[in-house]
């Protein structure tokens, strides 16, 4: 029997990091043929994961340019895409979330009439410009794909809201299958600076604040807060690798800059953002990944949004919604930095994205819909 011909599309950063040890998955599996394609919707930063877990794509679109707006990362992935697949027809194109590359390989899969496998399907906020453009992206994947793994059972619920029961699987997410590889207790940093901070004696709080949504107002507000929590709390470090993006960098420095216990640094590889937070103490970030990857190293969270499509850890007690309100934000900074016992009750409680086996599972999905297997995966259950 001929080999399955699976398709992996990424070009984000994150994306990378979830993809990458389902990559080497299906690397191991006899029975497909695996194949990789990068947009690099975000070159720099694709290209560090890439390195890490040595992924050489059989072909990149390197889309990237400077000022690239929505439409024209969608417009060149599809025309790219369709270019890659008269040259190699996949069986399966499968793609991450909820970027506009996520998008784009999905639709362009369907104009071929290429089945779209979904990772980390079904997660929702049920507002479509919160977060913009990932909620509408998210949803119109749900209609394009025919094979849906979700991380947990909630996204599963809801896709079952929205009509979607066929091809479902819960898999619990990749990103923890990707812990496993990338922490270690004697790592050292490239930015010296990380590894001179105290982290016995000093409570590190690692920051990330980059979202579209949050631009203007709410990110004065974010960065006010984060003025305010350092300057009272003088046993904490902050740690803010600032993205890239011109309007974060200028925001993040007017706000930050000269403090001296807080630490303004380049935005840093997985490894290093990996093991930084299993070093550290505290989580405030707006970041869909670290809300998933801080509670599988006991770290609780403080999410620097309105809303998230990944209440799982909200409900289990590991992260809070802080949102974008100055005072808010502060008080409950304030409540983990001075109170043990409720650092305690966060940082213990259970975390529900994944076990470590999803890229297994998912391999097995794919093989179970494709009469390969007899039966499909045991889901995950959070």
């Amino acid at each position: 029997m001929d080999k399955l011909k699976v398709m992996t599309i990424f070009g984000t950063r994150p994306e990378a990091i979830k993809m990458a040890p389902l990559v080497k998955e299906l690397e191991r599996r006899p029975e497909i043929d695996s194949l990789c394609c990068v947009t690099a919707q975000h070159r720099q930063m694709l290209d560090s994961v890439l390195d890490i877990f040595k992924l050489k794509p059989q072909f990149d679109l390197d889309i990237m340019e400077a000022s690239q707006t929505l439409s024209t990362i969608t417009s060149k992935c599809l025309l790219g895409l369709e270019k890659v697949f008269h040259e190699v027809r996949p069986d399966l194109v499968l793609v991450h979330g909820d970027t506009s590359t996520t998008f784009a390989g999905a639709l362009a899969a369907f104009y071929q009439q290429i089945a779209v496998g979904h990772v980390e399907a079904g997660l929702r906020t049920w507002d479509r410009y919160s977060p913009f453009p990932e909620e509408m992206n998210r949803s119109m994947v749900g209609r394009l794909a025919e094979l849906h793994f979700c991380p947990t059972p909630a996204n599963r619920r809801n896709l079952e809201a929205e009509g979607v029961t066929e091809g479902v699987f819960v898999t619990g997410n990749t990103v923890i299958d990707a812990l496993q590889t990338t922490v270690a207790e004697e790592f050292r940093f490239g930015e010296d600076v990380l590894n001179r901070l105290d982290y016995r004696n000093k409570k590190v709080v690692l920051v990330t604040c980059h979202r579209r949504e949050n631009y203007g107002q709410p990110m004065e507000d974010i960065m006010s807060a984060l003025a305010q929590i350092a300057r009272t709390h003088p046993d904490v470090e902050l740690v803010y690798p600032v993205h890239l993006s011109p309007v974060v960098q200028k925001c993040a420095h007017r706000h930050l800059d000269g403090m001296e216990n807080v630490r303004l640094i380049a935005p840093l590889d997985v490894e290093e953002m990996h093991n930084l937070m299993a070093r550290s103490y505290l989580v405030l970030t707006d970041s869909g990944g670290l809300q998933e990857e801080a509670p599988a190293l006991g770290k609780p969270v403080l999410v620097l949004r309105r809303e998230t499509e990944r209440p799982e850890a909200v409900e289990a007690g590991t992260a809070k919604l802080a949102g974008v309100d100055y005072g808010r934000i502060v008080q409950l900074a304030d409540q983990l930095l001075d109170d043990p016992a409720a650092y305690a009750q966060m940082a213990h409680a259970a975390n529900p994205y994944g076990d470590g086996r999803a890229c297994p599972r998912i391999a097995d999905g794919i093989l179970y819909h494709f009469g390969r297997r007899p039966r499909p995966p045991e889901p995950f259950l959070s």
